[in-house]
């Protein structure tokens, strides 16, 4: 049987313990754009897995294993060194969704971690909506994150990247591509 004191020093390390459980919190984005065109037309590049560069500015090069879910694309960023792998988890052709997620770690190219993002195309005012969100964690997941692996750098780094890739979608379409 446990004393007293015992019990009250036990309690007293369980109580004290969620002010010693720190660490990073998860980070989300969420970019869309609207683009004159058939959601149908839009969908087909969304769909396209391995072709992001096609379409995203930021994109150098992109390949991948295949269209249909368990698939991997690898991506090297213009002007970012290093590559990312990133696996399909979803391709929804009646929801017009995919979704997929960051295999292993992004390194130098993106300051993020365990990220997971999914684009969606509907239907909007006689054209097309497009959004795309994404959860993931800074890319140091220490209690004290140098500048630029931090929560803001990963934020601003997700939200650039969502952005830019959604005006080039939407640039690529208007102009019939």
């Amino acid at each position: 049987m446990l004393s007293r004191r015992t019990a009250v020093a036990a309690l007293a390390l369980v109580l004290a313990a969620p002010a010693y459980a720190h660490g990073p919190t998860p980070q989300k984005v969420d970019q869309s754009v609207t683009v004159k065109a058939d959601p149908a037309k839009v969908w087909a590049l969304v769909k396209d897995f391995g072709a992001i560069q096609s379409w995203h500015p930021e994109v150098e090069k992109s390949s991948a294993t295949g269209a249909a879910a368990g698939a991997e694309r690898t991506l090297a960023l213009k002007g970012k060194p290093g590559q990312i792998v990133e696996g399909l988890d979803e391709v929804d052709e009646a929801k017009r969704s995919i979704s997929y997620r960051l295999s292993g770690e992004a390194g130098e190219t993106l300051p993020v971690s365990s990220y997971s993002a999914a684009m969606i195309v509907t239907a909007k005012d006689g054209g097309a909506e497009v959004k795309w969100e994404g959860r993931f964690y800074r890319a140091d997941t220490s209690n004290e994150p140098p500048e630029g692996k931090d929560d803001q750098s990963a934020v601003d780094a997700m939200t650039a990247f969502f952005k830019t890739g959604l005006e080039g979608l939407k640039a690529k379409v208007e102009a019939g591509g």
